[in-house]
């Protein structure tokens, strides 16, 4: 680049989530995509493994059987955050609501602890999603990270990041902080 020359700085333009639903009205997405919108792009998501699904089956038994009807338990649902996300988070445990979510996806505020399962995707969901999940005030999001064998709890959000983060290899009881009493044993989830 010579001296006088200037960067070329493309604007991108950012899909709202109603741009978003009427491109998959419209045939744009395919109805069996594997696609979440984040911060306005539409994301490809990964093939599901192996070791992800039953992680993901195991952690949504157990968070069942834990919330016995204080709160609903989503599986891969959409999550509105906000005009330009729609992120569908692994597992969610969501406050219960009269009117349930037929109508309407949970946001923010319905959420009580969000979990991603981890493979192939660990430095996508530490370096993107939990920044965007910390960013709308998800107060409690874990990462079960299957490749390393541990559990990464993300507490009180702070802006842009989480200002308590732990992480534990040998998971037992733990507490879900927006639920008191209520406890989810981790243990046996990596076999």
């Amino acid at each position: 680049m010579g001296a006088n020359e200037q960067p070329v700085v493309l604007q991108r333009h950012r899909v709202t989530v109603g741009e978003y639903y009427r491109m998959a009205e419209a045939g744009i997405l395919a109805p069996d995509a594997r696609v979440e919108l984040v911060e306005g792009e539409v994301i490809d998501m990964a093939p599901m493994k192996s070791a992800h699904a039953w992680a993901l089956n195991q952690l949504a038994a157990k968070l069942h059987e834990a919330a016995r009807g204080r709160a609903v338990v989503t599986c891969q649902t959409p999550l509105t955050l906000g005009t330009h996300s729609e992120p569908e988070p692994d597992l969610m445990l969501v406050r219960n609501r009269p009117e349930g979510y037929a109508t309407q996806h949970p946001g923010p505020a319905d959420v009580l602890l969000l979990i991603e399962v981890a493979d192939s995707s660990l430095e996508y969901d530490r370096q993107v999603k939990m920044p965007l999940y910390a960013r709308h005030g998800i107060a409690e999001a874990w990462i079960v990270d299957l490749a390393n064998r541990q559990v990464r709890f993300f507490r009180r959000p702070a802006g842009e990041a989480y200002a308590d983060i732990t992480a534990t290899e040998t998971p037992g009881s733990t507490a879900v902080g927006a639920l008191p009493g209520l406890t989810v044993d981790l243990s046996g989830l990596f076999g």
